[in-house]
């Protein structure tokens, strides 16, 4: 019986000292770089896609009818002001302003007969030999003939403006867009299409259009009292073109619409930028980089945080060493930085790699050396 119990006691013994030989070994904390979170004076880039025009974009239309008898310009020509773009049939005109002449030189002609009367009367009334009735009558014709010269002066004026139509000039310097009238065409004033567009992009507009939220925000960065004053401050804009390569001309913000549209529930913004080269034409598009500046801001690296259904966090560290998943508001973007509304603030640790195989609650080993983090900030 004792020999029984001994082996029981060996046996229960061995074991004992097999399972602790077997027993894990607890993980050490993993040593993972971590920063304290700090404000810094910053500024953050918002884009909006803008729809760039000529600063004169006109439509060339004609203001008489007739036959196109000479397009004398090509599509995507430019042209100089006061340049013969188009030749209308001038026959016609011409014909009705030698008729409108010929009107106003026989109203001439019926003047002088009336003041050829009145002349002739007015010795004979003033020696009673006939009555002053037909003195009068002769001054009343004369009257008569000078307003129909001054009608057929403006028949005859009517006339040359027509006929002046008939040749369609340049308004403004700029590039012809297309002609979809063709010589030996019937135009006319009342077309519904024009005989082309003429654009003047020495300067261009680029126009874009803010949310009410953001127009909010926009004046509440800059100072001024009202808007034109708020504009003489802003800094300049900068346009991304459709290759999302930045033009080489910065921009200046020089209108704000007056009202809001009632459809989209933004307000329409207008940046000038200058166009020495002629390298933007109307209907270009792109989008406009505006800065605001941001006083105070707290930033944390992109790399910093992780995303998950919608939502942005960070890990915090506490004094124990131990992290805990922090949701953070996203207000903007300044280079590899979010610009943080709330969830940290100032002085708070946060790890800045490895986050995405951390736990809630786990024990870290911090690694604040300074070369370390601006080493892994700058690879970011």
């Amino acid at each position: 019986m004792k020999k029984i119990t001994f082996l029981s006691l060996l046996a229960v013994f061995i074991i004992s000292c097999a399972d602790k030989s077997q027993a894990p070994v607890a993980a050490p904390a993993p040593l993972l770089p971590v920063m304290a979170v700090t404000t810094e004076n910053t500024t953050t880039d918002a884009e909006y896609p803008a729809a760039i025009q000529g600063t004169v974009d006109v439509e060339i239309r004609p203001q008489v009818s007739g036959n196109l008898d000479r397009v004398l310009v090509d599509e995507g020509a430019y042209v100089n002001k006061g340049q013969t773009l188009f030749k209308i049939n001038e026959r016609p005109y011409r014909e009705q302003l030698n008729n409108a002449l010929a009107s106003l030189h026989a109203a001439e002609a019926s003047y002088i007969n009336a003041q050829l009367e009145v002349d002739k009367l007015t010795p004979l009334v003033e020696n009673k030999v006939v009555s002053d009735y037909q003195l009068k009558s002769a001054k009343a014709s004369q009257k008569i003939a000078a307003a129909n010269i001054e009608q057929a002066k403006a028949i005859a004026a009517s006339a040359k403006i027509n006929l002046g139509y008939t040749n369609i000039t340049a308004p403004v310097n700029g590039y012809i867009g297309r002609l979809p009238k063709k010589q030996g065409s019937l135009v006319s004033a009342t077309d519904i299409e024009a005989l082309t567009t003429l654009s003047d992009v020495q300067e261009v507009y680029a126009y874009f259009s803010l949310s009410e939220t953001d127009f909010i925000q926009f004046k509440s960065k800059y100072a001024g009292n009202s808007i034109g004053d708020k504009i003489k401050k802003l800094p300049p804009v900068t346009l991304i073109l459709a290759d999302n390569s930045a033009y080489p001309q910065t921009g200046k913000i020089d209108m704000v619409d007056g009202q809001f549209d009632k459809t989209t529930g933004a307000i329409t913004v207008r940046a000038t930028f200058p166009n020495p080269y002629k390298t933007l034409r109307s209907g270009n598009t792109g989008k406009i980089r505006l800065g605001l500046q941001h006083d105070d801001a707290i930033l944390v690296p992109q790399s910093a945080t992780i995303e998950m259904q919608d939502k942005v966090f960070v890990f915090t560290v506490n004094n124990e060493n131990k992290v805990t998943k922090m949701a953070i508001t996203v207000i903007g973007k300044s280079g590899a930085n979010y610009l943080i509304k709330d969830g940290v603030k100032s002085g708070d640790q946060i790890v800045l790699s490895g986050i995405d195989k951390l736990q809630e609650g786990q024990l870290i080993q911090p690694e604040k050396s300074a070369a370390k983090i601006a080493q892994i900030i700058n690879k970011k």
